[in-house]
């Protein structure tokens, strides 16, 4: 993948033959799709891997010896390795599949905190978090009595203030959830030196892995996780797919999350006793096609190496947040100004025009990004604003479509002179 000791660039003109929905006109006009953080599209390899499953091999998993049976449960088992190598995890049955990031942190709520915390005991977490990583972690605390605390975030710059962690990670918190990039600001936190100084106090480290595992190389193990979670509609795979891991040890001493078939190994009328891993937290018939098309979703950027991935998207966020300044001096630019500091992501404010109002113009020239609060409410209360509208990129998008983006946001100006002005 290098030539002369430097990765080799992505090309994302020839990876756009890849996705159909590329060449999709909205409002008369080329689609420009800026709304990667919410969901990405997906190869046309990964769309006939689903079609595929259902022509040639649909069947249910682990509990058939018919042939069908084995080799829908060989794919699926296949998948699940495939995950495993592409996140550094050595053991494959330490990846737990459920339906979404959102449920892998659930799981952990119910099955781990509700089992190990007690009044007085406290959950860490930061202003910056996703609502997917606050809200089960209230619902643990009512349960529990432990106390939620949150690492402030400095501003729109978007840092964590870690000169507060003395007064905030002590041996009363029994749990650090943080995410690794932040869906709003982009901000790449630095969960490795986290995760060490939550250890230092004995607490175990839950990372939301949802905005990073797409788009960076991830070793788990590295990073110090203890739970790390993400989703597949995030990184080229299907909806309705999401992946827990944790250590072994961890899984084996947390209780099942869901009861029900194949999450057991007897059943009397008093009592069960449970599957091995993963199957103990996979209850019921999963995704299985799901799960299939991921694995192909994973050989697809295991193919393009995620060094390049993150080289890409560095080169095209940098060259987003120039135009922009450039051609809009009052623009307001959120997160950090380094872009080797952030991913993929630029949050912004068109002063005086309401995100909803950038989004909808932007759609009339074919651009789609986001605008609301993202789903961090605490982050957009801490910052005084109802929401701000956000563009985020991935390896299909073109500095092309960034200069489109840039044009289309012409239209605000022209629509909106009076007030920006």
């Amino acid at each position: 993948m290098t030539t002369n000791g430097h990765f080799e660039k992505l090309d994302p003109a020839r990876l756009r033959l890849d996705f159909p929905i590329l060449s999709r006109k909205i409002h008369g006009k080329p689609l420009v799709y800026l709304d990667n953080a919410a969901t990405t599209q997906k190869p046309m390899s990964v769309i006939m891997s689903m079609t595929a499953y259902y022509e040639r091999t649909n069947a249910n998993v682990h509990r058939g010896v018919h042939t069908l049976s084995q080799e829908a449960t060989g794919l699926m088992e296949d998948s699940r390795k495939k995950v495993a190598n592409f996140i550094g995890a050595g053991d494959p049955a330490t990846v737990i599949f459920t339906r979404n990031a959102t449920e892998s942190i659930n799981l952990v709520a119910y099955a781990w905190a509700r089992k190990n915390l007690k009044p007085g005991d406290e959950i860490l977490l930061t202003e910056m978090e996703h609502h997917s990583n606050i809200v089960p972690w209230q619902l643990a605390a009512q349960a529990t009595g432990a106390k939620l605390r949150y690492i402030p975030v400095t501003g729109w710059d978007g840092f964590l203030d870690l000169s507060k962690l003395p007064d905030l990670l002590t041996p009363k918190t029994k749990l650090l959830a943080v995410t690794h990039v932040s869906n709003v600001l982009g901000t790449l936190n630095p969960v490795e030196e986290l995760a060490r100084k939550a250890h230092a106090v004995g607490a175990k480290v839950l990372i939301d892995g949802a905005q990073s595992a797409p788009h960076l190389p991830v070793d788990v193990e590295n990073l110090g996780a203890d739970f790390f979670v993400f989703s597949a509609h995030k990184m080229l795979g299907p909806t309705g797919l999401g992946v827990l891991w944790a250590s072994r040890d961890l899984l084996e001493s947390m209780d099942p999350f869901l009861g029900g078939g194949d999450m057991i190994s007897q059943v009397w009328p008093d009592h069960s006793t449970w599957n091995e891993l993963p199957y103990k937290f996979e209850a019921g018939t999963p995704n299985i096609t799901g799960a299939i098309a991921f694995g192909v979703a994973i050989d697809y950027l295991t193919a393009l190496d995620m060094d390049r991935v993150r080289a890409h998207e560095i080169e095209l966020t940098s060259y987003a947040l120039k135009a922009l300044r450039a051609r809009f001096p009052k623009i307001v630019l959120h997160g950090p100004s380094d872009p080797a500091q952030r991913g993929g992501v630029v949050s912004f404010e068109v002063p005086g025009v309401h995100p909803h109002d950038v989004g909808t113009i932007l759609d009339r020239e074919g651009v789609a990004i986001r605008a609301g609060h993202h789903c961090c409410q605490v982050l957009m209360k801490k910052m005084g604003v109802a929401g701000t509208a956000r563009a985020s990129f991935y390896i299909y998008n073109t500095k092309e479509e960034v200069d489109e983006f840039v044009k289309a946001l012409e239209q605000v100006e022209k629509v909106f002179k009076p007030v920006t002005a």
